[in-house]
């Protein structure tokens, strides 16, 4: 299997890249990454650049299309699955709920009370909704936000939004927030990386789906 790692993983949530390569050595999965991994192209086809967004994903297609995929990134899963042609695509977190259910990842299950939140592209556009639910509950008890799954709101930081807007990304990041305040969680739990970036905020823990497990899973590193 190759793992996508997607530009922010690689470069600004390097966290997150590393939370994952770590939860797939331990269910024993065979992966390699890209040492010189390319941007998917996302960003590109959601600002307008469709000639260069079509160019990058020539260029891609070629290097990944006999390759199984697992993306860390909401936004590359979505690319990669709708807009490349025939390629095999599984988001992190459909995998995690996989090798829970086959018991390659055993987690210890707590009392704690996180919160979850949909990102745009997972959530309403591909109906990801159960299967990071699914991870999470094997660690802990989720309390839904005001609006989720197809309701939830927008973090703000995709589709060109944060560097072309950065105000009002900020501004909807601080709705969401206000949300997750509300459910009394100390925890928010994302599933991608451009979520966790922008909604990143000094009054409540805010990981990714594969750090929150390493973190709170109880995971004996050596099973």
């Amino acid at each position: 299997m190759l793992y996508f790692r997607g530009c922010t993983a690689r470069e600004k949530q390097t966290d997150i890249s590393k939370a994952t390569e770590k939860l797939l050595s331990l269910a024993g999965v065979d992966y390699h990454v890209l040492e010189d991994e390319k941007c998917c192209g996302s960003v590109l086809l959601r600002t307008g650049f469709e000639k260069e967004a079509k160019e990058q994903i020539e260029k891609n297609t070629e290097i990944l299309k006999d390759e199984k995929i697992i993306t860390s990134c909401a936004g590359c899963y979505k690319t990669l699955k709708e807009d490349y042609d025939g390629l095999d695509v599984i988001h992190i977190s459909q995998l995690l709920d996989e090798l829970i259910k086959e018991g390659k990842l055993n987690f210890e299950k707590s009392d704690l009370n996180v919160t979850y939140h949909d990102s745009c592209h997972l959530g309403r556009q591909m109906k990801v909704f159960d299967e990071p639910r699914n991870a999470i509950e094997s660690v802990a008890n989720i309390v839904e936000m005001e609006n989720s799954r197809e309701e939830s709101l927008c973090c703000g930081a995709g589709g060109g939004v944060k560097s072309a807007y950065p105000e009002i990304a900020n501004q909807m990041a601080k709705s969401r927030l206000a949300q997750a305040k509300e459910t009394d969680c100390e925890t928010l739990v994302v599933s991608c990386p451009f979520c966790k970036l922008n909604l990143e905020n000094d009054e409540i823990e805010v990981l990714d789906l594969t750090e929150f497990l390493m973190r709170y899973g109880g995971l004996d590193e050596e099973q």
